[in-house]
């Protein structure tokens, strides 16, 4: 890191922000295995907040590498290198008081528990979508399990490189004993988390 620089202050800060918004910015972090709903579920709390008249930006794992994360593959390294571009893009909405809402599969515990570090105020809310792998795995909407158990992918998380949960998420989604199914359902869940955590005011 470049040791010539210096952090210029803006008179207008996240309190600001959140004033004129009316709403406090946060990360909400979805995780878990491919197929297990992180995308949907994002998308839907996203139109839920927006017919709340509240701000939200979706960074889906998916759509970042076809732009800012473009330059990286599925190795380790690129792995942690893209939670640690993601985390920070997510940090910077967050300070603008935007609900920031990501879609990652973010593997490795350590990357996640990166994440937090970075959040002091604690505007980091994990979600977990438990959904084991053999679900996952049947629905396969990408056809990446396939290629993975033909050997054409390597690293695919679940298959031949593990995913590390952790062992504090502020949600675990769909919840036990719960027969939610619906996307928009497990949405309300995590609505009710950010009203009861007073997210959605100011």
């Amino acid at each position: 890191m470049a040791t010539n620089i210096v952090w210029h202050k803006s008179s207008v800060g996240k309190l600001h922000r959140q004033e004129l918004l009316q709403q406090k910015g946060c990360v909400i972090w979805f995780t878990g295995l491919s197929g297990s709903g992180k995308s949907t579920l994002a998308y839907a709390l996203c139109q839920a907040l927006y017919s709340r008249g509240k701000l939200t930006y979706v960074l889906d794992g998916d759509n970042v590498r076809h732009g800012l994360n473009r330059d990286l593959a599925f190795k380790v390294e690129d792995r942690a290198e893209n939670i640690r571009r993601i985390r920070e893009v997510a940090k910077l909405f967050a300070d603008a008081a935007i609900i920031c809402i990501a879609s990652v599969i973010s593997p490795y515990r350590k990357d996640r528990d990166a994440c937090c570090a970075l959040f002091p105020e604690r505007d980091f809310i994990k979600v977990f979508m438990d959904v084991p792998l053999q679900i996952c795995e049947a629905r396969d909407p990408k056809g990446l399990y396939n290629f993975a158990r033909a050997g054409k992918i390597k690293g695919f998380t679940g298959v031949d490189d593990p995913y590390e949960p952790s062992l504090n998420f502020e949600i675990v989604l769909p919840e036990k004993g719960n027969n939610i199914t619906s996307p928009y359902e497990m949405a309300e869940t995590v609505i009710s988390y950010l009203e009861e955590k007073g997210y959605l005011r100011a």
